[in-house]
């Protein structure tokens, strides 16, 4: 059987910067409490999905940062961005 189409199908579309703007404008609503049941549990729901969306593209970019990590042709291991 085919499963019916999320209705949050569009956000793996969204880039980062955008899934994270609008992550961050629930939270605020959220936050406020101004906002009935009924749409507090579906924006919650669109929160979770936009969490995990922007959870996926972080762990793909350390994932690429992780092949860029090269020194004289060897791989020398995983390395921080901005090491202290």
């Amino acid at each position: 059987m085919n499963k019916p189409p999320s209705k949050n199908a569009d956000i793996k579309e969204l880039s980062f910067e955008r899934a994270l703007k609008e992550l961050e404008t629930i939270v605020s609503r959220l936050e406020r409490g101004d906002v009935e049941l009924e749409e507090s549990i579906t924006i919650y729901e669109r929160g979770e999905a936009l969490r995990e969306h922007c959870d996926r593209l972080l762990k793909q970019a350390e994932a690429r940062v992780e092949k860029l990590t090269v020194g004289n042709g060897v791989p020398r291991g995983i390395e921080p961005l901005d090491p202290e």
